[in-house]
């Protein structure tokens, strides 16, 4: 069997996550990439991606292109995402799926009309410990889910003159931190307890309502600070920092803070659950332990081992305990799953479809919703 050839539309941090991930896929080819012409050349060479273009629209009417990896601001998504599926190529996508849920649902149909592979990309359920820890809480280990609470917290917008695409609506969407890095934590706590968010109620603050944008591409400034006049004030309108009441399907509770601008957290998903026979707590930050709380008898601390997981977290383990895995294996372990099955090999769908796109945004604009009215909003 050849290789599946792919191609991947955006090489900013992410994209070039997706190209290093999916050559470590021995039956995959990275055949082309796309970004802006400006950086093309230098970022594919680097790459060593001999194909590469500044018109995305050569890598979705390529013909010898199987599927298409969408790693682009939040605003191309939809229109990337739809002339691929018309022309037949399978698509991974970033997260959010769109900036509106009515653009979403259609691309849910498209894919199901034309019967094709769809993805999105929440990797975050692709630790080892998280598949362990879903697979104790579906046999019961836990018991009944009580509360589910935790955070997703960055530092790389803590200063007014950290600046980034995400922050102009026109390009992101309407929700900056919760849409972007909140949409990880919720998908992941759904994946994990296996109960669906029934009603939220939100508090957001955007602590810097004035940005500094740089005049000029900030690279051209390494190793030198930038002067008053390099920057044009801008008004923010999104969030930095939001708090998340949430109530489950199953009667349990929960609470989610994410921030943007919380000093000395580089990237860090906290989720911690409390069961009636057990708790369970995760870091991302060390990602190979799993805390497991007791009340008569004492805690435990399961280290990433194959030989101590479960059949259907093994499937996720490359290396034998003591060697650690971490983010770029999420990358690998979720391409995995979603090339297996474009190639048949498996026929189960064991990843996060559009179907995840969608519920995201659906949670997004629902919380937009209760920050707004400052009342409960059912989903």
């Amino acid at each position: 069997m050849g290789k599946i050839k792919t191609g991947v539309i955006g090489l900013g941090f992410i994209g070039i996550a997706h190209v290093e991930a999916l050559r470590r896929l021995n039956f995959v080819e990275v055949y082309a990439v796309a970004d802006d012409a400006s950086v093309i050349e230098s970022k594919a060479q680097k790459l060593g991606v001999e194909k590469y273009y500044s018109d995305y629209k050569k890598i979705i009417n390529n013909p010898a292109i199987d599927c298409v990896h969408i790693c682009t601001p939040n605003n191309l998504h939809y229109t990337m995402a739809k002339e691929a599926l018309n022309a037949g190529k399978h698509v991974v996508c970033e997260k959010p799926l769109t900036t509106r849920s009515a653009e979403a649902e259609e691309l849910v149909k498209l894919a199901a009309d034309k019967k094709l592979v769809n993805a999105t990309n929440f990797n975050v359920r692709f630790y080892p410990l998280i598949h362990q820890l879903k697979c104790a809480i579906k046999n019961g280990e836990l018991g009944d889910i009580f509360s589910v609470h935790g955070s997703y917290l960055q530092d790389w917008l803590f200063y007014p003159t950290d600046y980034n695409w995400r922050l102009e609506t026109e390009l992101s969407g309407d929700s900056r931190a919760v849409a972007d890095i909140g949409s990880h934590w919720m998908d992941l706590a759904e994946f994990v307890i296996g109960q669906q968010i029934t009603e939220v109620m939100a508090d957001f603050a955007t602590f810097h309502p004035i940005r500094k944008k740089p005049l000029i591409s900030v690279e051209t400034y390494t190793g030198k600070l930038l002067t008053h006049e390099d920057y044009q004030e801008v008004p923010i309108s999104t969030e930095d920092y939001a708090t998340i009441l949430i109530r489950f399907n199953n009667g349990g509770h929960g609470v989610l803070t994410v921030s943007q601008v919380f000093a000395g957290k580089k990237n860090q998903i906290n989720l911690e659950i409390a069961g009636s026979k057990k708790s369970a707590s995760w870091f991302s930050e060390r990602p190979n332990e799993l805390w497991l709380g007791s009340r008569d008898s004492a805690n435990e601390l399961l280290l990433k081992d194959p030989s101590l997981l479960g059949a259907e977290s093994c499937e996720i383990v490359s290396f034998p305990g003591g060697h650690n895995e971490g983010f770029p294996d999420t990358f690998k372990q979720l391409f995995v799953k979603i090339y297996s099955r474009i190639t048949g090999i498996k026929t189960g769908i064991e990843y996060p479809t559009f179907e995840a796109g969608l519920r995201e945004i659906r949670l997004c604009e629902k919380i937009i919703q209760s920050n707004q009215t400052k009342s409960w909003i059912k989903i």
